[in-house]
């Protein structure tokens, strides 16, 4: 079980020791990792950018430590930030570090690149970078220098960022002050350790003891949170979640109670109805043993215009048929004959037409 919601991470490196892997501790941390310090920074208010630190001074020194140069122009907030290498500062910041360093901003690549001859001169002045961190952009109170060697930016980029692997120096323009950010370059000589439940984090230069032993620590979650107090540390991001969640599961448990309950007791309903209706109790079904009209020879018509009801009989020549002028005329049964059958009788017939006018019909001799 973790004792609280805090963490203690670093990122390691590969060129130092016998290459240092990184180390991440939920619930507390490494205390053989790192040189304690007094700086303790408040979370800042915006959840997005918790682990914000001011950066009052960065600068370089020759390896001997005789030479000094300024890098950053004025104090800044930056944001520590693990899941990316680069360390974005002001423009003016990194012209500073061109001049210092002997880079080129490349364009297409939103870089510097290294190529070999300006690395093996790197390589060879061994420049350090120093970080001065505190949690005021006055300068006042505790703070705590971060040195970095400059085999901590000396990277190398894979495809399939480019094509070809090239060495870069992990540094990069920001457009505005909400991207100043000290990624895992910066994170490589830094041990971090972040408390969410008093909301403050620390800030401490890595130890590089040789085969120190882990000395895991924990932090214990304070005694006089309640929930009301987590309740009103709430973001207004985690308000809004909650809401919406809370939404959804409404809905999602209406939708179970109508397809589980209602549906399945509406269907019972109607199937109960169905079996009042027939009275047995059990569904309609076709009554397989009553034949058709037709089979038996006799045709049962329904009732003709004037309600009384017709019966037709399967024609045996001695019935007679209803012609048009609602005269009965006889039919005649074919009987193996090759005589037309004669509808009319061997006489002239007068057919209605719609007026009052008749036409002779003849019958055409056989």
């Amino acid at each position: 079980m973790i004792a609280s919601q805090s963490w203690g991470y670093t990122a390691g490196n590969q060129y130092r020791l016998n290459k240092v892997l990184g180390s991440l501790t939920l619930g507390g941390y490494d205390a053989s990792r790192f040189i304690p310090n007094d700086l303790t920074i408040p979370f800042n208010q915006q959840d997005i950018r918790d682990l914000t630190v001011n950066v009052n001074a960065i600068y370089t020194m020759s390896a001997d430590g005789s030479q000094r140069s300024d890098l950053l122009p004025n104090s800044i907030a930056a944001f520590v930030d693990s899941t990316i290498p680069w360390i974005y500062l002001p423009v003016e910041a990194c012209k500073r570090f061109e001049d210092a360093f002997g880079l080129t901003w490349n364009e297409k690549m939103q870089g510097y690149p290294v190529n070999d001859t300006l690395h093996e001169k790197l390589t060879q002045q061994n420049a350090s970078v120093v970080f001065t961190l505190s949690n005021s952009t006055s300068g006042s109170g505790p703070s705590v220098d971060i040195t970095l060697p400059y085999a901590a930016f000396d990277l190398v980029m894979q495809y399939p960022l480019v094509r070809n692997t090239t060495r870069y120096f992990p540094l990069a323009r920001a457009a505005n002050e909400s991207q100043y950010t000290l990624g895992r370059t910066f994170l490589q000589e830094v041990y971090l350790i972040a408390d969410y439940e008093r909301r403050n984090f620390s800030i401490s230069q890595c130890s590089w003891v040789e085969n120190a032993q882990q000395d895991i620590r924990s932090v214990l979650m304070p005694v006089n949170v309640t929930s009301s107090a987590a309740s009103q540390d709430l973001s207004s991001s985690g308000k809004a979640g909650v809401a919406v969640g809370s939404v959804a599961a409404v809905f999602l448990v209406c939708f179970l109670l109508y397809f589980f309950v209602i549906r399945r007791w509406r269907i019972k309903r109607v199937r109960k109805g169905v079996e009042s209706s027939d009275g047995s109790g059990s569904s309609p079904e076709l009554n397989t043993t009553e034949k058709p009209p037709e089979i038996d020879g006799e045709r049962h018509l329904g009732p003709e215009i004037d309600g009384n009801p017709l019966h037709g009989q399967e024609m045996d020549g001695n019935h007679l048929g209803q012609e048009i002028d609602g005269k009965a005329h006889p039919g005649i049964e074919i009987e193996g004959s090759n005589q037309f059958a004669q509808e009319m009788a061997a006489k002239d017939v007068a057919a209605a037409e719609m007026g009052t006018k008749h036409v002779a019909a003849t019958e055409m001799p056989a």
